[in-house]
């Protein structure tokens, strides 16, 4: 099930409803060796009680929104997630109706989760852009690397770049035993050898935003930067709900970040939602 925002000047704004999206959650199981039959009977009977637990959940919770509930729908869906399931289209709806509730901080940090599993969803993409229109203040913008990167996931990177490596590993190896096909696959070589540094250099870029260079999105109504990391310490700047800082450094239950003109202060943990770079 997946809600939309209806908004005038959103991309999705002659669709309305709801949608029946396969594949929503993926359901871990868990169990002891494979030698009980009974004992395997018991596991997958739990796992399908889970998984009709959290379908029904979710059902309420689409409901609630349906009804314009917005604050109940987004505790509805927070408690899901608070169970470890995790999914673009559960994601997608919580971030929905706590914008809708009030809370686009929230939603911002909740959109860029989603887009973290689901890159290239168009409407995860519309939804955080709209959202991300209306807060008011400096923010960090993703700069034309971010978005051309963020088109995949890392995973896709990883596997783009380990395939390509073993591809060119492999046309070597057949030169080496075959030296009459050396012509007919030099291009072919040349050019799955290019590919490998190139998906490669995007692997490392991706991976170093996604683990080095993190994100703090304010999910109060208004979050004071300090000058150190203490209560007692002098007023940096003032960030807004839904305002996406860089983080720079840590200090105990204290971030330094840094907004998008460049200022750079320190915030409680309480005030922010820490997410990937990428």
């Amino acid at each position: 099930m997946r809600t939309r925002l209806q908004f005038s000047g959103f991309r999705q704004a002659e669709r309305s409803g709801f949608r029946q999206k396969a594949g929503n959650f993926i359901f871990w199981k868990c169990g002891g060796l494979p030698t009980a039959a009974t004992t395997a009977v018991l596991f997958a009977f739990a796992g399908n009680l889970l998984a009709a637990d959290v379908t029904a959940d979710f059902a309420a919770a689409n409901k609630l929104y349906a009804e314009g509930k917005f604050s109940s729908a987004a505790n509805a869906y927070e408690k899901i997630l608070q169970t470890g399931e995790q999914s673009s289209a559960l994601l997608f709806n919580y971030a929905n109706a706590e914008f809708k509730a009030g809370h686009p901080g929230v939603a911002i940090a909740a959109y860029r989760r989603a887009a973290l599993l689901a890159p290239r969803d168009a409407e995860i993409r519309a939804n955080l852009g709209f959202v991300r229109s209306q807060i008011q203040g400096e923010t960090l913008r993703e700069s034309r690397r971010q978005r051309w990167l963020g088109r995949l996931t890392l995973n896709e990177w990883t596997l783009l770049a380990a395939t390509s490596v073993w591809l060119t590993f492999i046309l070597l190896a057949a030169r080496q035993i075959r030296p009459a096909i050396i012509a007919k696959v030099k291009t072919a070589t040349s050019l799955v050898a290019i590919l490998a540094i190139l998906f490669g250099a995007a692997l490392a870029w991706q991976a170093e935003e996604h683990f080095s260079q993190q994100t703090a999105v304010v999910v109060l109504p208004e979050a004071t930067a300090r000058s150190g990391p203490f209560d007692e310490a002098q007023n940096a700047f003032t960030a807004r709900d839904g305002a996406e800082l860089a983080v720079m450094d840590r200090h105990g239950d204290w971030l330094q970040v840094k907004d998008g003109a460049g200022k750079i202060g320190w915030l409680s943990k309480k005030q922010v939602e820490v997410l990937p770079g990428a």
